[in-house]
């Protein structure tokens, strides 16, 4: 009996160690395959990482090539309105394309197409829709962007707002003293661009007084009208927004502020547009110039644009 028990015992104690070592076998098999898994994850997504690391070095390579191949130059010339911009698409077009050279002159509106016309430049910035002649004499109207015009008075000058029939009565000599819009009385002095100028033309056109105007200065820059406006009492101009600044004081126009966000609903009535044009399709043009339209387009130029303080065309 003594010699039974002790063989059921042994017996017990070897099954009890194999289903141990089983267990353990189990055990060592998941482990291990789950490790195996793992692994694979890990490279499957390194391996992932790293194609899309090589997939952006390729595009920036590209990117850089490209811009390394782009060479020649560009020059512009016509709206002093279109100054700020012109410049700081220039300066941007040029870091982007080291090898591209953007020259920039500032002759008015009408300077400008008529210089791209007689082929003296390859775009003429124009600060007003063209004119039917100019298209007809292959001029292509390229829009870029939408600018506000600001009317800004002195900064002593108590009116803050005119309605749009009293503006054009000041410009056409109706109204002479700002005593007559609700102002102190002080003589109104009426400052305005030159003859030719994209403002000027703009200007009158929107408000119905194209040769109807009685000026008793016309400058031929935007600065000079901020400058003239800043320093004589009683005075009254007309600039582009992106302009502005504290030197003078916009006035509201119908209770409406000249603002990027008032013009884009409608609600501010002196308004043009921002043109660079070209003589015949940006297609035909040299491929510096076509660069210079698709930067012009893409986000990073519409935000250049926005960072001057017009509006873009979507």
């Amino acid at each position: 009996m003594m010699k039974n028990l002790k063989k059921l015992t042994a017996l017990a104690g070897i099954c009890a160690v194999t289903v141990a070592s089983l267990a353990a076998c189990g055990q060592s098999g998941t482990t291990t395959e789950t490790k195996a898994d793992t692994n694979a994850a890990q490279t499957e997504a390194g391996s992932q990482a790293a194609e899309s690391t090589a997939d952006s070095a390729k595009d920036t390579q590209a990117a850089s090539e490209a811009s390394a191949d782009l060479n020649g130059s560009i020059t512009m010339a016509g709206s002093t309105s279109m100054e700020k911009l012109a410049n700081a698409v220039a300066e941007a077009f040029m870091e982007k394309y080291p090898n591209v050279t953007v020259n920039a002159e500032f002759t008015g509106s009408s300077a400008g197409i008529e210089s791209l016309l007689s082929g003296s430049v390859d775009i003429g910035n124009s600060s007003r829709a063209l004119e039917d002649s100019e298209k007809q004499n292959g001029a292509v109207e390229n829009i870029v962007a939408i600018d506000g015009i600001a009317v800004v008075v002195n900064p002593d000058t108590k009116v803050e707002n005119l309605t749009k029939e009293q503006l054009a009565q000041i410009y056409t000599g109706e109204i002479t003293d700002w005593a007559d819009v609700d102002g102190d009385s002080v003589p109104i002095v009426v400052i305005g661009r030159e003859a030719g100028s994209g403002t000027r033309g703009a200007f009158e056109e929107l408000l119905d007084v194209a040769d109807k105007c009685t000026y008793a200065s016309e400058l031929d820059s935007t600065g000079a009208v901020m400058a003239k406006v800043a320093s004589t009492p009683g005075s009254i101009g007309y600039v582009s927004l992106d302009v502005l600044d504290d030197t003078v004081k916009a006035l509201k126009l119908e209770g409406v502020e000249p603002t990027a966000e008032n013009i884009k609903a409608g609600n501010y009535f002196l308004s043009r547009p921002f043109v660079m044009a070209t003589k015949g399709e940006i297609s035909e043009q040299s491929e510096p110039v076509q660069a210079l339209f698709d930067y012009l387009s893409s986000a990073e130029g519409k935000d250049l644009i926005s960072s001057v303080g017009l509006i873009t065309v979507d």
